[in-house]
């Protein structure tokens, strides 16, 4: 398995949101299996950020247009060398 970043530039419309309650079922889904780490949306630039876990960027696509909400997006798909992070790492002892 690779990791991805999948940068998504998304139309917003009465229809989009809408769809957003069963999108949401689905990518909670998809974090539930271990298949989506983290997703993150901004309302101020219309753009969402994912990193999944996949076999290839065709598996990715797959993933993506099951999303009641693919119809509004356009992204871009990277394959990751690194993500690091503070929830990659041990836990911080606190000596009592």
């Amino acid at each position: 398995m690779s990791k991805y970043l999948v940068t998504i530039k998304f139309d917003f419309s009465e229809e989009f949101m809408q769809l957003v309650p069963a999108h949401r079922t689905y990518i909670n889904y998809l974090i539930n299996k271990g298949i989506i780490e983290h997703y993150a949306v901004s309302m101020e630039t219309h753009r969402s950020w994912i990193t999944l876990n996949a076999k290839n960027k065709k598996e990715v696509e797959k993933i993506l247009l099951k999303s009641p909400l693919s119809g509004f997006w356009q992204w871009e798909i990277d394959e990751l060398f690194v993500l690091d992070g503070q929830h990659y790492r041990l836990p911080e002892v606190t000596l009592n």
